[in-house]
C-alpha cells in the first residue's frame, strides 16, 4: 500500500533538469504510524488505519486514549483508512514514511478546500452581473428561479450558498522529488486545502 498523511506547508518551484520551472506543492508528509488493521473476518474489507501528527494526551478522549495504550501507541492526532490489498504486510505499531514514494509516480492528493463563508451566485458560480445602471438596483442577483409555468423551482438549481470547505481530490499529480531526512514530499502542481491543513496522499487509482 502506498499511502501516507502529510501536512500541507505551501507552494514553491524547483528547476527540472532541461531548465523548465516547475510548480510544486511543498507537503511534509509522515511518518505515520499503523493504529489498526482491518481484515476481511472481522471488519468485512481490507484495510490499513494511519496516524498522523502530534497531540497532547490531555486532549484527546479517554475512550481514544484507552485504544491507543491498549496497544502501547503514542496518541497522534489525525487518523485516517486507506483501502489495503490481501497481501499487505503492515501491522501495528509499523511506521509509514514519505519513502514510499519515489520521484516520477503519479499520484492522487485529497484535501479540504477554503472555506469562503456564504456566497453569491456571481462568486459561487460565476454568474453573470446585471445591469450596472443606476436605476436597475438588481446588480448582482441570481436572476430567475423558475420556467414560466412550472411555477416551482426545480432541484439543482444554482443559487447563493456555502461556498468551499469541501472534501476535493486532485488526480494524476507527479512526485518531483522525495526528501527521506525531512519527510518532505514535492508533487507538481496545486492541491486543495490551506497551509497547514491535512492531507492524504495515495498512489493514483486511475
Amino acid at each position: 500500500m502506498k499511502a501516507i498523511l502529510g501536512k500541507k506547508i505551501g507552494m514553491s518551484q524547483v528547476f527540472a533538469e532541461n531548465g523548465e520551472v516547475v510548480p510544486v506543492t511543498v507537503i511534509e508528509a509522515g511518518p505515520c504510524t499503523v493504529v489498526e488493521k482491518r481484515t476481511l473476518d472481522r471488519d468485512g474489507y481490507q484495510g490499513i488505519q494511519l496516524g498522523f501528527g502530534f497531540v497532547e494526551e490531555k486532549k484527546v478522549t479517554k475512550p481514544v486514549l484507552g485504544q491507543f495504550k491498549k496497544k502501547n501507541l503514542t496518541p497522534v492526532k489525525y487518523l485516517r483508512e486507506f483501502r489495503a490489498g490481501a497481501d499487505e504486510k503492515l501491522n501495528v505499531g509499523d511506521q509509514v514514511k514519505v519513502d514510499v514514494f519515489k520521484s516520477g509516480d503519479v499520484v492522487e492528493v485529497t484535501g479540504r478546500t477554503i472555506g469562503k463563508g456564504f456566497a453569491g451566485a456571481v462568486k459561487r458560480w460565476n454568474f453573470h452581473r446585471s445591469a450596472m445602471a443606476h436605476g436597475s438596483k438588481y446588480h448582482r442577483g441570481v436572476g430567475s428561479l423558475q420556467s414560466r409555468d412550472a411555477a416551482r423551482v426545480f432541484p439543482g438549481r444554482k443559487m447563493p450558498g456555502h461556498l468551499g470547505d469541501e472534501k476535493v481530490t486532485v488526480l494524476n499529480l507527479k512526485v518531483v522529488s522525495v526528501d527521506p531526512e525531512k519527510n518532505l514530499l514535492l508533487v507538481r502542481g496545486a492541491v486543495p486545502g490551506a497551509r497547514g491543513s491535512l492531507l492524504l496522499v495515495k498512489e493514483a487509482s486511475r
